[in-house]
C-alpha cells in the first residue's frame, strides 16, 4: 500500500505572521535546506532537512534544485467570465464594463461555455501558482455550478457567487430581487461547505442592484453561517458619485452596504481606492476586508491604494488580480506593480510584506487562516515550487543575490507563471511545469 506520507526538499519560506505587526525579522520562517512533510493533503511538519530527514524512514522524498517552496498563492478578487476580454483597450470604469465586461458576460447563459472557460481559468490560477481565490461568476447560476464543478474535480478551495444585478445593466444580463435572491438559495445549498468550496453573496456593486435585492442579499447572509459577501467598493470617482446620487440618503458608499447588513466578518470589498478615514475605521471594526488590485487600478487608471493607510486603520488587507480589469493572473506580477503603487506614494513595500500579502494575509482577509497561508501543521497542503532557473535574466539575477530579501525581491519583479515550476492542492500536484 501507498504510503499517504510525502516529503518535498528545497528552499522553504512562510509568513507566519504580518510584517506590520511583529516587524519583518519576525515574520517569517525560512528553511535554506528545507523539508515540508505531507499527511493525507494536510502538513504534517516543516523545518530543516537534516532535523526530519532520520525521522522520515521508507517516506518518498521529492527534492528541488534551485527552489523555493512557499505557500500557494491567494487572489482575494477575481472575475472568471472575464478570463477572455483581459487585455481589452482603453476605458476606464464605467464605460468598460459597458462596451467589454457586459457583452463577454452574456455568454455564460450557456453552461457549456461557463464550463469551457471554468477549465481554462483555473488551468490560469494553477500555472501561476494560485491555488484558493474569491471569484465572481455571472448573473447566471449555471455559470458558477459549472466553476464549482471544474474546481471540486480538482479539489481546490475556492470561494465563488453568482452576481447579482437587477438595474443599469443590459436586459440579458439582469435578474430580479426575488430570482437573485431564489437561484443564490439554491446554489449555497449545492455548493457552500461542499469538499473545500465555499459560496458568497455576489452583488455587482452598488449601482446595479436596488435597495429591495440588496436587502434579500442581507438576508442570505443571516440565514447561512459563515457564508462570504463580495462585491466591489470606491474604485473610481465617477463611481462614487454615481453612488451619491442613487443612494442620497446615505452618509458614503460603504453606509449603503452597512444599512443593508452587507458588512462584517468574510465581507470582501474589491479595491477601497477611495476610502475615508471613517470607512477604513468601519471596516476594521466589523472585520470586513479589502482587497488591493494594484494592476487593475493601473490598468483603468482608478487610482493608488493607500496600503499604509488602511494597515494604520487595522483593515484587513488581501491581494486580488481583478482579472479581467488586471492585467495578469500572476500574483508575482501583482505584487510587482503593487511595489510601484507604493513608490507612487512615496512608500515601501517589503518583500516579506508581499509575500504575505499573497499568502497569509489572503487567508486572514477570507478567514481561512486556520487552513491556509503558512505550513503550520494541519493546514491545507497547498503550495507552490518557484524555479530560481525560471529565465535566462531570473537565473542570472539569482547568481548576484547575496540576501533571501535580494533573491525573494527579484522574484517579484521578474517572476510571471514561468516562475511556477509545480502547484500543489491538498497534497496533489495539480499543475507541473514540464
Amino acid at each position: 500500500m501507498t504510503s499517504p506520507v510525502k516529503a518535498y526538499r528545497a528552499a522553504i519560506l512562510h509568513s507566519i505572521d504580518d510584517p506590520a505587526v511583529v516587524g519583518v525579522e519576525q515574520s517569517y520562517e525560512y528553511f535554506e535546506d528545507g523539508l515540508l512533510v505531507i499527511n493525507n493533503g494536510l502538513v504534517a511538519k516543516v523545518g530543516h532537512a537534516a532535523d526530519l530527514l532520520p525521522t522520515l524512514k521508507g517516506v518518498e522524498i521529492t527534492e528541488y534544485r534551485d527552489a523555493l517552496i512557499t505557500p500557494g498563492f491567494i487572489d482575494t478578487h477575481i472575475h472568471y467570465p472575464q478570463t477572455g476580454m483581459i487585455a481589452s483597450y482603453g476605458e476606464q470604469l464605467l464605460d468598460w464594463l459597458n462596451t467589454y465586461t457586459f457583452p463577454t458576460e452574456q455568454q455564460f447563459a450557456d453552461k457549456a461555455h461557463a464550463a469551457e472557460v471554468a477549465g481554462i481559468f483555473l488551468k490560469e490560477l494553477l500555472r501561476n501558482g494560485t491555488t484558493t481565490a474569491l471569484v465572481f461568476g455571472s448573473v447566471h447560476k449555471q455559470s458558477v455550478d459549472a466553476f464549482f464543478e471544474a474546481a471540486e474535480a480538482l479539489n481546490l478551495r475556492m470561494i465563488a457567487g453568482k452576481v447579482l444585478m437587477d438595474r443599469n445593466a443590459p436586459d440579458y444580463l439582469t435578474d430580479t430581487p426575488e430570482s437573485g435572491y431564489a437561484d443564490s438559495k439554491e446554489l449555497i445549498e449545492r455548493w457552500h461547505g461542499k469538499g473545500r468550496l465555499h459560496y458568497a453573496v455576489t452583488p455587482r456593486f452598488a449601482p446595479t442592484s436596488t435597495p429591495e435585492q440588496l436587502t434579500l442579499a442581507g438576508k442570505l447572509l443571516g440565514e447561512y453561517p459563515h457564508l462570504y459577501m463580495h462585491t466591489h467598493l470606491s474604485e473610481n470617482r465617477k463611481e462614487i458619485e454615481w453612488v451619491k446620487a442613487l443612494f442620497p440618503e446615505r452618509k458614503s458608499y460603504l453606509d449603503v452596504y452597512d444599512h443593508y447588513k452587507l458588512i462584517g466578518a468574510r465581507s470582501v470589498f474589491a479595491h477601497g481606492v477611495h476610502l475615508c478615514d471613517g470607512e477604513c475605521k468601519r471596516l476594521a471594526e466589523t472585520g470586513s476586508a479589502v482587497a488591493f488590485c494594484p494592476t487593475s487600478n493601473l490598468f483603468l487608471g482608478s487610482g493608488l491604494f493607500d496600503l499604509n493607510k488602511l494597515e494604520e486603520h487595522g483593515v484587513r488587507v488581501g491581494l486580488g488580480t481583478d482579472v479581467g480589469a488586471g492585467t495578469s493572473f500572476s500574483q508575482l506580477q501583482s505584487l510587482n506593480e503593487a511595489y510601484k503603487v507604493m513608490q507612487l506614494q512615496g512608500k515601501k513595500l517589503d518583500p516579506f510584506k508581499s509575500l504575505y500579502l499573497a499568502t497569509l494575509g489572503g487567508a486572514n482577509a477570507l478567514y481561512l487562516d486556520d487552513k491556509l497561508g503558512n505550513f503550520l501543521p494541519g493546514k491545507d497542503a497547498d503550495f507552490v515550487v518557484l524555479d530560481y532557473n525560471a529565465t535566462p535574466l531570473i537565473s542570472y539575477r539569482m547568481q548576484q543575490a547575496k540576501t533571501l530579501e535580494e533573491r525573494l525581491f527579484a522574484l517579484t519583479m521578474l517572476g510571471d507563471d514561468r516562475a511556477i515550476k509545480q502547484t500543489f492542492a491538498a497534497g496533489q500536484s495539480v499543475h507541473c511545469r514540464d
